[in-house]
């Protein structure tokens, strides 16, 4: 994983400072991670830097809020297809990363069809725009096939179950899981932190569970062929969703209580449930989730817990980070700050729920995905553990989900 690039080679370094591997072990943990396919059960890809001229002049024309916002998410996303230097740096920080595939958050947070309609539109474009190197895939089968190709690829989550609020029947709402199922959304969150008309979202003080209409959306997702996500469902909402569905499915990227409680945790009852399925929990790589150290020794113990507790097919890592391009900074500096703004309803955590900006913890950026594996080794993990956590079991789940009964 060796990089001339300043930040991905920092990084390297500060987290091989907390391992201090022997040289076997990193010699082993490298080749091993060379030879899995790698699948982030939940992430996002690199992201490029804004044109900060473009955004400035945008914003000297009286661009309001919402255009900035679309226009920063846009270049963020496409930007790769788009312009030679930002398509480098992307493929780089994947080729770094050996990364085959990323569970790709293709959603806001948000259950408005028009809302989750725009990164969907990114991501499908980024990869129609990429090919030779970048493959958006529908099917398990691509992932694969992109592997085999020596490509990466982007598998698609929304942050929501898409619902248009305004129908007069159930049936008419659960409709738009059925159309975003066939633009390529392959899993939904049920809840995103907040309370909406499926349930109790992790934030909710009420952990009120899975309303009848979620049942129903479950039910739904179970029948097309959409992978049930309760990563940031409250612990009951996380419960009866996985006693509700009747496939696999999963908290793609998360914690485990029995090692650190915390409100995107899950405890051992709900994962319980959740492996019970057939499915598994991606654990995270944010510093107060995981907690102690928060560096990539406190991710292998949240692993560790689920394996030892559960068994090692039920558990794979959902980074829920990204590699931010190095031209950032500079392109960011051209646009002027708009000052303090209020927080968007579905951002609203409990005080100190967060605990600061979790992608710059260097020891567990995006790009350091071999140590993840070198970190493993060290812990003695077998080679077959190994590649299920990296990516066979998250693939598993996709495949037993797709498989119609």
């Amino acid at each position: 994983m060796a990089s001339d690039h300043p930040g991905i080679a920092r990084a390297r370094d500060e987290a091989l400072e907390v391992l201090k591997p022997t040289p076997a072990q990193l010699q082993r943990g490298l080749e091993l991670h060379r030879d899995c396919l790698v699948f982030d059960a939940y992430g996002f890809a690199p992201r490029a830097a804004i044109d900060g001229a473009a955004m400035a002049q945008a914003e000297a024309e009286g661009a309001s809020d919402a255009e900035l916002n679309l226009l920063r998410q846009e270049m963020a996303m496409t930007r790769p297809a788009l312009v030679a230097q930002e398509r480098e740096e992307f493929l780089n920080a994947m080729k770094v990363a050996g990364v085959a595939c990323i569970f790709q958050n293709a959603g806001e947070e948000s259950s408005d069809p028009l809302v989750l309609m725009k990164r969907l539109a990114h991501f499908t474009y980024l990869g129609d725009m990429m090919r030779g190197g970048l493959a958006r895939a529908t099917l398990p089968e691509d992932i694969e096939a992109a592997r085999a190709a020596g490509r990466h690829c982007l598998y698609l989550t929304g942050n929501g179950v898409p619902l248009a609020g305004h129908s007069t029947s159930m049936q008419a709402d659960l409709g738009f899981v059925r159309l975003f199922f066939q633009l390529g959304i392959r899993m939904m969150h049920v809840t995103y932190n907040r309370r909406n008309l499926l349930g109790d979202g992790c934030a909710e003080a009420a952990n009120g569970g899975l309303s009848d209409f979620g049942r129903a959306a479950v039910k739904e997702m179970n029948r097309l062929g959409v992978i049930v996500d309760v990563a940031h469902s409250g612990w009951r909402t996380s419960l009866e969703a996985a006693q509700a569905s009747t496939k696999p499915m999963v908290a793609s990227h998360t914690t485990c209580a029995g090692v650190h409680s915390h409100i995107r945790s899950k405890p051992d009852e709900v994962i319980r449930a959740i492996c019970d399925t057939g499915g598994l929990v991606g654990i995270c790589c944010i510093p107060d989730f995981l907690a102690g150290n928060g560096d990539i020794a406190r991710l292998v113990d949240h692993i560790d817990y689920v394996v030892k507790k559960f068994g090692a097919d039920h558990v794979a890592i959902g980074t829920d980070a990204a590699h931010e391009s190095r031209y950032a900074a500079a392109e960011n500096a051209k646009v002027k700050s708009r000052g303090r703004r209020r927080a968007p309803f579905a951002s609203l955590w409990p005080e100190g729920a967060l605990g600061g900006n979790w992608p710059r913890a260097r020891p567990l950026a995006w790009t350091n995905w071999p140590l993840f594996t070198v970190a493993m080794v060290q812990r003695g993990y077998t080679d077959d553990q190994i590649r299920k956590i990296l990516g066979g079991n998250i693939l598993r789940v996709c495949k037993d989900v797709l498989v119609k009964s």
